[in-house]
């Protein structure tokens, strides 16, 4: 049985790399008596996967965990038995059976959606108006916003604007940015680089540290061509 779990992480937990949260969780499933399989061999371990690691210092209301199960409880049940054994900053809101034959997270991810806001004590360059006018002139009037985009072993030229689904200047209690990217293994597109590319060719200097970066969900697209939220894939358990 194919169990998607939904998370938020927040606060301090936000500074707790992947490998780290592999652990907690494999105590924590332990702790909450989730009847998850194992895997066969010599060294057992729990069958489960995450849709797409998340950064150190960002923040998220969309995190995904798949597991596969032997048996389980409701919906309910589960998500008050794992919130139990859960540390501030980590929140189970999504418990959903999948259909037996179902991908995992991490095969079918498609897009993320994410707000970049400026921290309190950096001020944006730009007015929330400006900006609208600046991404206007700068990327969406442009065929084309290509980059050279390094990596530990070589460096390309990447057209970023097909890797972009949805851009715009957010204006609540700070100015920042909403940004919908192209996520997964073939084409992951960390939405600080689109912005640093911005920087980069309006000649302002790019501080990764004035930012607070926010993943509001994770989607894959459907037959149609339409992005559809992990969490709302496979049905609550009564």
């Amino acid at each position: 049985m194919k169990i998607r779990i939904k998370f938020q992480k927040s606060g301090v937990m936000k500074f707790v790399g992947h490998l780290d949260m592999m652990r907690y969780f494999q105590r924590a499933i332990r702790r909450a008596e989730i009847d998850i399989c194992y895997s066969e061999g010599f060294s057992p371990h729990q069958k489960m996967s995450f849709a797409s690691p998340l950064g150190v210092g960002i923040t998220s209301d969309g995190e995904y965990l798949d597991i596969d199960v032997n048996s389980t409880k409701s919906t309910a049940e589960s998500l008050a038995a794992l919130n139990k054994t859960m540390v501030e900053g980590i929140r189970i809101v999504g418990y959903r059976q999948l259909p037996e034959h179902a991908k995992t997270s991490m095969a079918i991810i498609a897009a993320g959606r994410y707000t970049m806001t400026y921290k309190e004590g950096y001020d944006s360059p730009y007015t929330y108006e400006e900006w609208k006018q600046v991404l206007k002139e700068q990327f969406f009037d442009q065929d084309q916003f290509v980059i050279l985009k390094k990596t530990k072993k070589s460096e390309r030229e990447v057209d970023l604007k097909p890797l972009v689904f949805d851009f715009d200047v957010t204006e609540d209690d700070n100015i920042g940015f909403s940004l919908c990217v192209s996520t997964g293994s073939t084409d992951n597109l960390k939405p600080e680089l689109v912005i640093s590319s911005i920087y980069e060719k309006l000649g302002l200097t790019f501080d990764p540290l004035a930012f607070q970066i926010h993943r509001v969900d994770l989607y894959t697209k459907t037959g149609d061509g339409q992005f559809l939220s992990l969490g709302e894939m496979g049905e609550e358990i009564v």
